[in-house]
């Protein structure tokens, strides 16, 4: 299999074309450039096409905004975006009043009308209609998706439909005040409109692109950074919203750069071709950091990785199988070995920031070798060849992760071999050699309805691309999701740990995910817990 190994292009033609500290006679900000893995896996800018950890880089906080936004500098939870205010108004109803005064990249100021749009039918939904308990739920008559909304990429209605699998409308109360209406009652309501998905577009500039693809690589959104120039798998360059309702941006311009070679990244920030280094891996960065210099900032962030697998697979269908491929699995190892102690085996798929429905005695299987020959022994697995899908290091430390479990796999007895993509949909492309593969799942809420549900439940990308189903874990999704008791929302989710993690495994997890940037000391700049980049006021000084 050929992998695209494109050269980060050096020289003095290239340094250049690339935007360095430069000082225009008009304009005093620096522009900078940021070295990145990859910029999105389906070349497009739209949230709801690209849902994805290097997205998130790129989008948050420079472009896209929500009516709740998160605190990136301090503990992600929420805070007033391009609302100012929300209460509840019942159950499944919650009131937002808009910031008045935001304007759109192309000057429009935002309404109420665009963020109804922006949760409509031709936007978002396109024909699906919201669901509950595994059925549709009516409503109401002069709600009737145009026939531009027939014309949305299934991807965009199938994310859509993950993060509000029941919402029924926004209603425009007055110029300043919108209310959510859920079909069914809903305690993560405010989460929901703070999550991925969920931020305001320009519904004139929607209108008028030329086909949903034309506005895709070009939307008109809210952010600081506006979008001047994309090119697919290679930059994509931003400038200054200098009508931003967050104060005039700091930066004159901001250009991603595409480099997938991790020792590249570095050369550009070394030579100065770039400002920032992204996705470095934690055995590069004593080196970095040995030049004073430069420095590396990053940790853990809300995001854990994944084994996950296809239950259709011959080899899989018998859950003591996938059982087994927990149980082989010594993760410290793995977090010792390769991240440096940089990061944690978690508890399973949930993090601290849940609060009360943190589920805080729970464990991830334990490395038991003997339990999984054992398993194995009692599903009278014969040592059937199982592919093992994974892309060449999308993820920090992704291939030398897969060798390790490789072997690990290998010593209690099952035949697993690498099978590298080039892409996501060669990872999720359905037919018999598919079994097992990687991913990560963010928790874009504090709540785990934003992260198991949304993932693997009845509207999450597992079920959604035909790798896994389990009927009761479905009815406990949809009891998590409409519950309005929470002590018993906290026993439906431990339950619903018991069956994706040991009883029919969906998926195991493997560690909590972390991100290093690496960057020049003298720029006085702060990373987030996130793969989110922020570059407005108060986070920015060189």
């Amino acid at each position: 299999m050929m992998l695209s190994r494109r050269p980060l292009l050096l020289g003095a033609a290239a340094a250049a074309a690339l935007p360095r500290f430069a000082i225009g006679q008009t304009d005093q900000r620096p522009s900078i450039s940021i070295a990145v893995q990859k910029i999105t896996n389906s070349n497009t800018l739209e949230v709801l096409r690209e849902q994805s950890n290097v997205g998130e880089r790129v989008f948050f906080s420079s472009l896209w905004e929500g009516l709740i936004s998160r605190d990136w500098l301090n503990g992600l939870g929420p805070v007033p975006g391009l609302a100012t205010e929300w209460r509840r108004i019942s159950d499944s109803v919650v009131e937002l009043k808009l910031r008045e005064g935001v304007r759109f990249h192309n000057g429009d100021v935002m309404t109420a009308e665009d963020v109804a749009f922006s949760f409509g039918p031709e936007r978002m939904f396109g024909t699906t209609q919201p669901t509950a308990q595994g059925r549709t739920i009516a409503v109401r008559g002069d709600i009737i998706p145009s026939p531009a909304a027939r014309e949305l990429p299934v991807e965009v209605t199938g994310v859509a439909r993950r993060a509000w699998p029941a919402l029924e409308r926004v209603e425009i109360v007055d110029k300043n005040t919108v209310r959510f209406h859920n079909a069914t009652p809903d305690v993560t309501l405010e989460g929901r409109i703070s999550r991925s998905g969920s931020e305001i577009i320009s519904r004139r500039a929607y209108q008028e692109a030329n086909g949903w693809f034309d506005w895709a690589r070009k939307p008109v959104l809210t952010g600081p950074y506006k979008i001047i120039e994309f090119r697919p798998d290679h930059s994509l360059t931003l400038a200054a919203h200098d009508e931003y309702w967050g104060g005039r941006p700091p930066l004159r311009q901001i250009r991603f750069l595409e480099v997938p070679e991790v020792s590249a990244r570095i050369n550009a920030l070394k030579t100065g071709e770039v400002q920032f280094a992204c996705d470095i891996p934690p055995d590069q960065i004593g080196g970095i950091e040995r030049d004073r210099a430069y420095e590396v900032q990053g940790g853990t962030i809300l995001n854990h990785r994944l084994t996950c697998f296809d239950k259709n697979h011959a080899a899989l269908t018998d859950a003591r199988v996938r059982r087994a491929f927990t149980h082989a699995i010594d993760r410290k190892a793995i977090v010792d070995s390769l991240w440096g102690g940089r990061t944690v085996v978690p508890r399973g798929l949930q993090f601290e920031y849940f609060g009360d429905m943190f589920v805080s005695d729970w464990e991830v299987p334990r490395y038991d070798p003997a339990e999984a020959r054992r398993l194995l022994k009692e599903a009278n697995y014969k040592g059937d060849a199982i592919p093992y899908r994974l892309l060449n290091n999308y993820y920090t430390n992704q291939t030398p992760t897969a060798q390790i479990l490789v072997e690990m796999w290998r010593q209690v007895g099952l035949n697993v071999s690498i099978d590298m993509k080039e892409n996501w949909s060669q990872i999720l492309e359905r037919g018999d050699n598919r079994a097992v593969r990687d991913w990560s799942n963010s928790a874009p809420f504090n709540d785990p309805v934003s992260s198991l549900v949304a993932q693997h439940g009845p509207n999450g990308q597992q079920q959604q691309v035909g790798e896994y189903a389990n009927e009761e874990l479905n009815k406990l999704a949809v009891e998590l999701e409409t519950s309005t008791d929470r002590a018993r929302r906290k026993v439906v989710f431990r339950r619903m740990l018991e069956i994706a993690e040991r009883e029919d495994p969906a998926y195991t997890v493997l560690h909590q995910n972390a991100t290093f940037t690496a960057k020049r000391k003298d720029i006085r700049w702060k990373a987030s817990p996130a793969f989110a980049m922020d570059f407005r006021q108060g986070n920015w000084g060189a």
